[in-house]
């Protein structure tokens, strides 16, 4: 083959330029074409052509038109199809169900350039008009997290999994760079698609006579798909086999179809990971999109590097325990700092790296020794949840070197660390060595972090550290900053009715607000996407470990007065704060003394007994005609803001 330059083929005229008449493989996506590492199909595409095989791009092809899945030609051995970096239905909605209007992964921040549920779309489109012969492999973020029946917030049900949706011959989920590599290899020597069933991260559809002995059995879709506690069991079996060290196959009867989950494919090696980011990017988006302004998704990453892979964090909220692992895979020193040599050239570098992290910026290292050979502990056991396990290993060591060799680099000025900093951890550590570097050189005025809530139950049911931990946390930092003299803040990341929040939490997460003098511009509320522990707590009612009730916040109301009190001060929630306060009976805190809240709502005021009575309001009638009632005042509709460092629509823990 000879070797592609510049971004890989995206039209026929691309093709003849690279002298190919026909393509081996066929990668289809729901985002704008991006070659550059922190978008699921560049790496993929380009591993594929490092393997010695030629690869062409269909991105956001027009589903209302056949013609345009066709216009790379047939591929020789198969299309490869992902809906994008995020779940296309996350792409779509906010948790309020109301429709986007700006798309980070399209061109010009154009929406609509996708369909609802764009892998089923795409993997349908391609069965249709090339028929069951043609190999159909489904992958990234969508595929992955809806690989077992799932609930689906969109539709309010419980939908199979999506091979069965979708028509797909193989799932690969996680990451998917060693099952890519074998399934290409495999497919370009001859062998049929439907026989490979020993590949590891993936999933396919058999007849039950055909099911692997000795799986894990997960109660059936049309069981779960009306039983809430076999729901629950399922979500349980199956967070308990996605570690590559203990996770056995997995199967779930589909109908007259069985679905077998392989085990997890292992994660990759530190050389090979290496690779993967040493592959040739263009690093910016296909230059077709120019005249739109470009992909606004790149900006937040272009100047970024990820070192690492993996979050043994695992909140229960977050998904990338389930798709990219609970083990931590990490790139070279030598690797790291040959990228951000390589970002010095780039046209647009000021002197600033906007990122070095990953899921969690600062694991470096598995959470113990036990993890590698025995894997990491079942039934939610968390690493760093309510509190360290006796067994977690800290050390900050390599990671700080790694930061020193990065500033000192010709023509950088600045390396800040924004991607999901585990203050926890950093506090788990034997002293302050860490916290006081990363303040002295790599916050950039602010610091985010992710207490999420201050109700110890609300966040044992997050999978969280209970607040004092995030107060340890605050003294040191603010205590550090003073020392070098600097002003800096942090910035909470906050959520709203997650799964185990009533409304006399939301009532304590406002006075904890209150207490630090902190008003928050954007919080979020919980979005219960696939493939998340909280996820299965918002549909069930129930912990899917414990099999204990949760509380859920369901009603438009209740969440809505829960977001409210975040925000109590602004005084466009007066009303709901108001209205929530008295629901939890706390209406010591309405009034104007220093200890309340809000005040009375203005309609009131006290009578002579201490009692409230509406104020009479003088009318502008004509005397002896009927006054006119007030109007009533316009609806609110809360919506999801447009916050960073969220994996699926739900932040990184």
């Amino acid at each position: 083959m000879a070797k592609l330059h510049g971004f890989l083929p995206t039209t026929r005229d691309e093709m003849n330029a690279a002298g190919i008449s026909q393509l081996d493989f066929i990668l289809i996506t729901g985002d704008a074409y991006v070659d550059h590492p922190s978008f699921g199909t560049a790496i993929i595409s380009r591993v594929i052509e490092a393997e010695g095989f030629t690869v062409g791009i269909i991105s956001q092809p027009d589903w209302r038109n056949d013609h345009d899945y066709t216009r790379l030609g047939r591929p020789k051995y198969g299309f490869m199809i992902n809906s994008g970096n995020i779940d296309s239905m996350v792409a779509h909605y906010s948790v309020s169900l109301s429709r986007r209007n700006y798309d980070a992964y399209t061109a010009g921040g154009q929406p609509g350039h996708r369909p609802d549920r764009a892998l089923t779309v795409y993997a349908k489109a391609i069965r249709r008009i090339y028929g069951p012969d043609m190999p159909v492999v489904i992958g990234g973020l969508e595929a992955s997290l809806r690989r077992f029946a799932h609930y689906d917030y969109w539709a309010d049900a419980v939908h199979p999994s999506i091979l069965v949706d979708t028509g797909a011959d193989l799932l690969s989920f996680g990451m998917g760079e060693l099952q890519t590599i074998e399934i290409v290899h495999r497919l370009a020597a001859g062998e049929d698609i439907h026989q490979m069933r020993d590949i590891r991260g993936t999933c396919y559809l058999c007849p039950p006579e055909e099911t692997p002995w000795g799986a894990v059995q997960c109660p059936d879709f049309e069981v779960v798909a009306r039983d809430k506690k076999n729901y629950a069991k399922a979500t349980r079996l199956q967070m308990d086999n996605q570690d590559e060290v203990t996770g056995r196959t997995l199967i779930q009867r589909h109908g007259d179809k069985m679905l077998v989950q392989n085990p997890p494919m292992r994660m990759l090696t530190t050389e090979e990971l290496d690779r993967v980011y040493d592959l040739p990017y263009m690093r910016t988006w296909h230059p077709s999109y120019n005249d739109l302004g470009g992909v606004p998704g790149l900006q937040e990453v272009e100047f970024s590097i990820a070192h690492n892979r993996g979050c043994f964090g695992a909140c229960n909220f977050c998904s990338i325990a389930f798709h990219q692992g609970r083990k931590i895979a990490v790139r070279s020193e030598e690797s790291i700092l040959k990228e951000a040599k390589l970002l010095t050239t780039l046209p647009g570098f000021k002197g600033y790296i906007h990122d070095v992290g990953g899921p969690t910026a600062n694991f470096r290292r598995p959470s113990c020794h036990k993890q590698l050979t025995q894997g990491l502990c079942k039934g939610g056991k968390k690493c760093l949840a309510p509190t360290p396990c006796p067994a977690l290993e800290v050390d900050h060591t390599e990671y700080m070197e790694i930061l020193r060799k990065l500033r000192a680099l010709p023509g950088v000025k600045k390396v800040f660390i924004r991607s999901g900093i585990r203050y926890d951890y950093i506090l788990a550590g034997k002293d302050d060595g860490f916290l006081d570097e990363l303040v002295a050189n790599h916050v950039s005025g602010q610091l985010k972090v992710a207490p999420e809530h201050c109700s110890a139950d609300v966040l044992d049911c997050m999978g969280k550290p209970h607040i004092e931990v995030y107060r340890e946390f605050a003294k040191r930092f603010y205590a550090s900053t003073k020392a070098i003299g600097k002003k800096q803040y942090l910035v909470p990341y906050l959520m709203s009715s997650h799964p185990g929040s009533t409304i006399k939490d939301a009532v304590e997460l406002s006075l904890f607000l209150k207490e630090h003098h902190m008003h928050p511009e954007q919080v979020q509320d919980f979005y219960p996407t696939p493939g998340t522990v909280s996820t299965c707590m918002f549909y069930t009612g129930l912990n899917p470990y414990t099999m204990e009730p949760v509380f859920v916040p369901r009603t438009k109301e209740e969440k809505a007065m829960q977001r409210a009190m975040l925000q109590y001060f602004l005084p466009q929630n007066h009303r709901l704060v108001v209205k929530g306060l008295r629901m939890a009976g706390r209406t010591d805190l309405i009034g104007t003394g220093p200890g309340c809240l809000v005040p009375p709502l203005p309609e009131e005021h006290r009578d002579g007994k201490g009692g409230k009575k509406p104020v009479q309001k003088k009318s502008s009638a004509p005397r002896g005609a009927a006054a006119r009632p007030a109007p009533k005042a316009p609806s609110r509709r809360t919506g999801q803001p447009k916050g960073k460092g969220r994996v699926n629509g739900n932040r990184k823990g």
